[in-house]
């Protein structure tokens, strides 16, 4: 049976260090979207010593929101459309160094990361949270507010949007804080049963 879990930003290293494989979160309080060019954008302000909107030990959802302005300002200026997962290989190459930099401790996307990302989360105590794609419309109604929109000159895709979350997931726990990765054990099982198939044939 699976086991559900309920946690609430800001997420502390030590709650995230008990997440094992396959545990399935629901996530309450802050997230901040961000993708290829938020992610580059916090590097460069990090090197000049600048504070970035994005706190320290927040929570990244690998997301480009699709958003549209509200008929009636009572309710806000935005209304979130949909806000499904970005792949999170296209932000492999510069995640190690914001991890470092802001001690990200949680990420949420699909597809998965590369080792040298792996490498960071297991050093900096920080897990990986897969979201189902195609659900993109459901993920924005747990999506309890938009608290603010950062870096709007880099497009409202990219953009990073400050969100306060209610009970959103099902998230699976698929990298862990010690880096092991849900993906890496599925595939050497796939290779397995490759094999296996093939030593069958083989014997036939």
């Amino acid at each position: 049976m699976e086991k559900k879990i309920r946690l609430s930003t800001p997420l502390e290293e030590e709650e995230i260090k008990k997440l094992q494989l396959g545990d399935v979160v629901y996530l309450r309080g802050d997230v901040y979207t961000a993708r290829d060019k938020a992610h580059h954008r916090i590097i460069e302000y990090e090197k000049r010593s600048e504070e970035t909107p994005i706190k320290k030990g927040a929570v990244i959802y690998h997301c480009g929101p699709l958003v549209r302005k509200q008929k009636s300002i009572d309710r806000g200026e935005w209304e979130i459309v949909a806000a499904g997962p970005t792949t999170s290989a296209r932000m492999d190459a510069v995640t190690p160094a914001v991890i470092e930099k802001l001690r990200i401790r949680a990420i949420i996307g699909k597809g998965g990361m590369g080792i040298p990302t792996r490498d960071a989360m297991c050093k900096y105590g920080c897990v990986y949270f897969a979201i189902t794609g195609g659900a993109a419309v459901l993920a924005a109604t747990q999506i309890k507010t938009i608290k603010a929109v950062y870096w709007e000159d880099l497009g409202m895709a990219e953009a990073v949007w400050h969100f306060l979350l209610d009970d959103f997931g099902p998230l699976v726990v698929s990298i862990d804080a010690s880096g092991n990765s849900l993906y890496e054990e599925i595939n050497e099982e796939a290779k397995r049963k490759v094999y296996d198939l093939s030593q069958s044939a083989i014997a036939k």
